[in-house]
């Protein structure tokens, strides 16, 4: 998703924030007309750990721009057999695994509580399914997303424990951004490709790097299509509903 070419009239601008810089340049473009911003949430050459991303700054430099919705693509480790590499997966929930994250633009006196019941939007989730369905790709509408620190991958206990507690899918970047998002009143949907098993299928070999890279090679441009596909099915939603 670092090339910007499927993206019409493109441009790359730095960006400031109170909490310092965003992860990369934003690439702002458009759409079938619609303006869009590409942000590379690890850095570009993927150089940021899910760590030491900057979170605030991402969330806050996408408000600051006028994003509305934020389309969070992200390669996810598959908990559930029917759930194979290579296909996509739209979450409805999400489990908080991190431990070092600052997760609120509210840590000083003035503290905010934000309903998270339903935390992403089922809008876009729609929208996500009717362009796969368009596209012919293989998809699941729904499921749980855990969050974990990393950058390590899962022990096969903890895998086999995210899987007893009704987990679907495992990444290590959704919170906390989801929660910040929604601080800021923008709306948030995760576009999650399944590239490996965890380390819970017993046929299956342990997950690296290099798997998702090949898994996430041979996608990119069927993501790039969903995306295309799916924009102008957003804009429209959101002008009929407004």
């Amino acid at each position: 998703m670092e090339d910007p070419k499927f993206i019409s009239d493109f441009i790359s601008k730095d960006f400031s924030t109170p909490y310092g810089n965003p992860s990369s340049q934003l690439i702002l473009g458009s759409i079938a007309k619609i303006p869009v911003a590409i942000l590379s949430r690890h850095g570009l050459n993927h150089s940021i750990n899910p760590t030491n991303v900057n979170y605030r700054a991402n969330i806050w430099a996408l408000k600051e721009v006028g994003c509305t919705h934020i389309l969070a693509t992200t390669a996810c480790g598959s908990l559930r057999k029917r759930i194979t590499p290579g296909q996509f997966i739209f979450p409805d929930q999400f489990i908080d695994h991190t431990t070092k994250r600052i997760n609120t633009f509210f840590d000083d006196s003035e503290v905010q509580h934000i309903s998270m019941g339903e935390p992403f939007n089922a809008e876009i989730r729609f929208c996500l399914v009717d362009a796969c369905n368009t596209l012919g790709f293989q998809h699941h509408n729904g499921g749980t997303i855990i969050t974990i620190e990393g950058p390590r991958f899962s022990t096969k206990a903890e895998s086999m424990m995210f899987r007893s507690w009704g987990c679907d899918i495992i990444n290590m970047s959704t919170v906390p951004e989801i929660v910040l998002a929604r601080e800021l009143g923008i709306e948030y949907q995760t576009i999650a490709m399944s590239t490996d098993y965890d380390c819970w299928h017993e046929s299956e070999e342990e997950v690296t790097m290099e798997m998702i890279y090949a898994v996430m090679g041979k996608n990119v441009n069927n993501l790039k299509k969903l995306i295309e596909q799916v924009v102008p099915l957003i804009s429209k939603q959101n002008k009929d509903k407004n």
